[in-house]
């Protein structure tokens, strides 16, 4: 199939677009590419760098599916700045849907958030309870949501609300909790947990790419929204998970970030899903990672460092 990945470039879209590569499919990659270009050449992959506001100069032309992950990811990020953050993560996901709709594409798999129920206090979180997003990161992602489950008549559609992600990427994330105090042990001896009894849903990395393939090879057997996480996880019980494997001092601080839930992904498991790995294995991996040498504790491992660097105070970073 031809394929798009919009976000090709970014910690989950470099993993998937070879995924897609070694599975057979032709891809393009469109990506803004704000923190560069990870992937290898390959004779059937085209790399496109463009902003997915300039709807016109999206390569939507012959494609067949279209995996949506581009977006101003995390709530420091959309924080930074909130106009950018809904242009790109709300406004331009109607321009997408509605081109894709025209050019007859087949299929729109739109990377969504677990962050979008907010706060809750039911044991499980499922599909079907209210989403209360408390940041313009979760809202915009809600929206976005909304907007694709509009035009669902016309085109076939999954709204995948991934947990949080852990795992090695040759764009390496270490803003997110598995991550950041794997890193954190391994360079400092010593990690940070803020809070601590926060519960939260994780999910490997390869698991995530599999969620992914399984919705495109599902096709219209499958459509709607769908959570994406299998290890429910206190804060501290992850830090104590690193510490077996690294050794470190475990610091607990104060918190200002009061989410707590439970995802449930029975309506996931229940299309014929089945996890693979775990948040020990995350761990483990990303220690051999650090210790080949794949990654280092820099800047650009960080969304909200990258991005204060790229554009400082400008509110338009369209073209960059």
């Amino acid at each position: 199939m031809n394929i798009l990945v919009l976000g090709g470039c970014g910690y989950i879209g470099s993993v998937l677009t070879q995924a897609l590569l070694q599975e057979g499919h032709r891809v393009t990659v469109y990506d803004i590419m704000w923190f560069g270009n990870v992937l290898a050449e390959h004779k059937n992959l085209k790399v496109v760098q463009g902003d997915i506001r300039d709807i016109a100069k999206v390569p939507m032309q012959d494609v067949d599916v279209i995996f949506h992950l581009a977006n101003v990811a995390n709530d420091p990020c959309g924080e930074l700045d909130s106009k950018l953050a809904w242009e790109v993560n709300a406004l331009a996901s109607m321009l997408l849907i509605e081109s894709a709709i025209k050019h007859k594409i087949r299929q729109f798999i739109y990377a969504s958030s677990g962050s979008v129920y907010g706060v809750k206090e039911e044991p499980q979180v499922t599909e079907d309870l209210e989403l209360v997003p408390i940041s313009d990161y979760n809202k915009t992602k809600m929206i976005s949501e909304r907007v694709f489950l509009s035009y669902q008549r016309a085109i076939i559609l999954q709204c995948v609300r991934p947990a949080t992600v852990c795992g090695y990427s040759p764009r390496m994330r270490l803003d997110v909790s598995v991550n950041m105090m794997t890193s954190q042990a391994l360079t400092k001896k010593r990690m940070t947990v803020f809070g601590g009894d926060q519960t939260r849903p994780n999910i490997h990395m390869k698991d995530m790419i599999g969620v992914y393939l399984h919705f495109l090879k599902l096709g219209s057997k499958a459509q709607g929204i769908f959570n994406a996480g299998f290890e429910n996880i206190s804060i501290l019980d992850i830090a104590n998970m690193v510490a077996r494997h690294v050794p470190a001092e475990i610091v607990v601080t104060e918190s200002n970030d009061p989410r707590s839930y439970r995802l449930n992904s029975d309506k996931l498991l229940a299309t014929g899903f089945k996890p693979q790995y775990g948040v020990e294995d995350a761990i483990k991996e990303l220690v051999a990672a650090y210790r080949g040498g794949h990654f280092k504790d820099e800047d650009n491992c960080y969304n909200i460092r990258t991005m204060k660097k790229i554009y400082g105070g400008k509110t338009d970073t369209k073209g960059l």
